[in-house]
């Protein structure tokens, strides 16, 4: 069975990030998309991984990721996948993915510090890439252990299977990106009449 952190793409091709997803933990679980389809990595490396808290302005400190780091990053990621795929479908959760974030939450924490600007995240361990997944950590626990949790879902489109949290008011939201998966579904639908109508 092919490992789902495992990279689809070299480091040298860095795929954009996908930054659309309102909640913090979910947008995290969107840097390996396309899962059921062909899957994209979207932190191939360390490097990335540095990007990415930074784009997500929760990057403290000067340190930078190591490998160690990065494979912490993807085990944290999958475990929030699966819970929250689990949540969405009514199934219970694994013990072990729990931990992972528990783990993380017992281990690491950041605190807020007031500064000239705004809001800076300070690790109270020491260590800074850490602590920056102990937050993801805490905002996935907060959103699936708490009163969100019954509006988590996953993605229509059936290679993506993203999560995202419904807040519409009808509670019928399909899709974890309009702009994306929508326009996906948008385009294939507009693309299968012509195709019938052209063979006929």
């Amino acid at each position: 069975m092919t490992d789902p952190a495992a990279p689809s793409t070299t480091a040298a091709s860095r795929p954009m990030f996908r930054l659309d997803n309102e909640q913090l933990a979910f947008r995290f679980t969107a840097t390996l998309s396309d899962r059921h389809g062909t899957p994209v990595e979207r932190l191939p490396d360390p490097g990335r991984l540095d990007d990415w808290l930074a784009a997500n302005n929760i990057a403290v400190g000067s340190e930078h990721a190591t490998p160690a780091d990065l494979n912490l990053a993807r085990r944290l990621r999958e475990a929030i996948h699966r819970i929250g795929t689990a949540i969405a479908h009514d199934e219970p959760t694994t013990e072990t993915d729990r931990a992972v974030l528990n783990r993380l939450l017992r281990d690491e924490q950041l605190c807020p510090e007031l500064t000239q600007t705004g809001l800076r995240w300070q690790p109270i361990t020491g260590h800074h890439v850490r602590g920056a997944l102990s937050l993801i950590a805490h905002d996935a626990v907060t959103l699936l252990g708490g009163p969100q949790r019954g509006q988590v879902k996953t993605c229509q489109n059936p290679d993506c299977r993203g999560l995202y949290v419904d807040t519409s008011q009808g509670q019928n939201r399909r899709w974890c990106s309009m702009n994306i998966c929508g326009n996906r579904a948008k385009k294939a639908r507009f693309r299968g009449p012509r195709t019938t109508a052209g063979n006929n």
